[in-house]
């Protein structure tokens, strides 16, 4: 009986003992989950509970320098699907993933795959998904039609979607926006940030079919919308540019045209156009449709860049006062370079040779110059780098080290062959010129506004980043200024003049290189135009270049400067009839 007695009380004793420990391993496993990790669970049910709704930002316009709207965003909406919710009532309703597509499909304009894909939305980890969304940017007639389908789970939130009031005026300046409404080219990549805003939102805790609580109220958090830019582009110009860059992209059968207009004092940016004659085929490309080739593309400037050569020769006061002696071509280390008149142009001052646009002239005061001081003079003017304009994408350009250059090298750089620019850094050291001797950064932006409660424009920022250098000498700018002129009154620009203006300028004739064989391409020129006016003292300049012209005369004379005469005749008189101020800002 002792015995017996003494095994029941052992066996109660390992069951108490194992009771005991079942005991402490549960409050030692509670104490882990309600303390150690408690945080961790209580944000996993609390985000289980929650139903949070983003209400995206509208984004900021962006306008000319006259407050005129070149792109906007106007009020659409987006479907989101509350996938949990959604399996509820499809199951309630007898209906499958592939019957609410079949219903959607007509609605949204979306393949069926598309819609399957969506819906069966699954996590990293390989579970299902407790939300996605459906479409962005759907119009009103597409909610309504989607509303009387009466599906729980399908939500309808407020979206925006962009609007570029003109098609495709100013297009490779504004840029364009990708599927979530980001910036990924132009002015809308460059000012993604200001323009965006931050999103909203709506948000409250809902039971386990995905009502909300009664004692919950609806959390409301405001979206701030993005700011306006203000962009330095005057439409009334642009719009000149436009049509004339059309036109004369088909006169010429040309392959494009690019125009840029500038205030050469305070380096805004006034038009800026790129017309290609594959812009059609470019469709297929979304990366050639959306680049800018005046910020992006490099060329060889040809004779438009003897301006900075002769700059070089006042600032050195080297070959100033020379004669030069052009019988059509010369020889260089045993190679031979032409002038563009065969028959030469004879005997010539330093005035002559800018305003004939002789090769042989500039090869002679580039010799004498040298290639140390004619490169460091180029670089002091911005070439072989980047301007830093308040647009993606930019080119440095191709400008060799001395090291690089031989004779041969020298001689053709000194006429404009051999080294690559962008318009841009082209006009940013031609404004040089115009405005006395300062390079300022060309720039695109004028200032970043929002519209208070009040409906009163407030000004964050005005743009402020000239970058002013002093580089060239006041007197010396005039100086050539003068000689640009003659240019225009008794030389190869002469038809870019225009009576009672005083239009100062250069012509520019390049041959261009094939990419195939890296050589220069028979019978293909860039033909380009560089202008300012008046003379004296510059308000507008402007660069005209005309890629590969093939309906007859090739000469920047007879194909670039025409375009550039009629373009600063519709300029000047709209700044007469608008007012300087009011055009120029200044």
């Amino acid at each position: 009986m002792k015995d017996k007695k003494k095994a029941n009380k052992h066996r109660f004793l390992i069951i108490l003992m194992f009771l005991g420990l079942m005991f402490f391993s549960l409050i030692g496993r509670l104490f882990y989950l309600m303390v150690t990790t408690g945080d961790k669970y209580k944000a996993i049910a609390y985000a289980q509970q929650k139903s949070e709704i983003q209400i995206n930002a509208k984004r900021g316009r962006i306008l000319d320098r006259s407050d005129n709207e070149l792109a906007i965003s106007v009020n659409v909406y987006q479907v989101d699907l509350d996938l949990i919710t959604l399996k509820l009532t499809l199951s309630q309703k007898k209906m499958t993933f592939d019957d609410l597509a079949n219903k959607l499909v007509p609605i949204i304009s979306m393949k069926k795959e598309e819609i399957l894909k969506i819906l069966n939305t699954t996590l990293p980890n390989g579970l299902p998904a407790s939300s996605a969304i459906l479409k962005r940017q759907v119009e009103q007639s597409e909610i309504d039609k989607i509303k009387a389908l009466n599906i729980r789970g399908i939500v309808i939130a407020s979206d925006t979607k962009r609007y570029y009031t003109n098609n495709n005026f100013l297009s490779v300046v504004l840029g364009k926006l990708n599927y979530d409404g980001k910036g990924i080219s132009g002015v809308e990549l460059a000012y993604d940030k200001e323009l965006l805003g931050t999103p909203g939102s709506i948000s409250y805790e809902k039971d386990v079919k995905n009502n909300q609580l009664p004692y919950e109220d609806q959390q409301y958090v405001n979206p701030v919308d993005g700011k306006d830019i203000v962009l330095t582009i005057d439409e009334t110009i642009q719009d000149y540019i436009e049509k004339a860059a059309e036109k004369a992209l088909n006169d010429n059968k040309a392959k494009a045209v690019n125009i840029m207009v500038m205030n050469p004092k305070n380096g805004e940016i006034l038009a800026m156009t790129s017309k290609a004659a594959n812009d059609q085929d470019k469709s297929k490309d979304v990366n050639s449709l959306w680049k800018n080739p005046s910020v992006q593309d490099t060329f060889e400037p040809g004779s438009i860049f003897k301006v900075v050569t002769a700059a070089a020769a006042l600032e050195y006061n080297i070959g100033v006062n020379d004669g030069y002696v052009c019988g059509g071509s010369i020889k260089i280390g045993g190679t031979t370079i032409h002038c563009w008149d065969l028959n030469g142009h004879g005997n010539e001052s330093f005035v002559d040779i800018i305003k004939n646009s002789c090769n042989i002239g500039f090869v002679q005061l580039g010799t004498k110059i040298g290639k140390d001081k004619l490169i460091a003079f180029a670089r002091k003017m911005g070439f072989g780098q980047k301007t830093g304009i308040d647009l993606p994408g930019e080119s440095p350009g191709i400008l060799r080290k001395p090291s690089q250059i031989n004779a041969v090298d020298l001689s053709t750089i000194a006429f404009g062959q051999g080294l690559g620019v962008t318009q841009v850094q082209y006009m940013a050291a031609f404004n040089t010129i115009a405005n006395g001797g300062t390079w300022i950064k060309p720039h695109i932006m004028k200032n970043i506004v929002h519209t208070d409660e009040s409906g009163k424009i407030i000004v964050d920022k005005n743009f402020s980043d000239y970058n002013k250098k002093k580089v060239f000498d006041t007197g010396l700018s005039a100086t050539l200024r003068s000689d640009l002129e003659k240019v225009v009154t008794e030389g190869v620009g002469k038809n870019a003049f225009v009576d009672g203006l005083n239009v100062g300028g250069k012509t520019g004739t390049a041959q261009v290189i094939d990419p195939a064989t890296g050589r220069y391409a028979e019978g293909k020129y860039m033909s380009s135009f560089a202008g300012m006016a008046p003379a004296s003292d510059p308000k507008v300049t402007l660069l005209v270049s005309i890629d590969e012209p093939s309906s007859g005369s090739y000469y920047a004379g007879d194909v670039s400067a025409p375009v550039a005469r009629d373009l600063f005749k519709q300029i000047f008189n709209y700044i007469t009839i608008k007012g300087e101020g009011n055009v120029l800002g200044n």
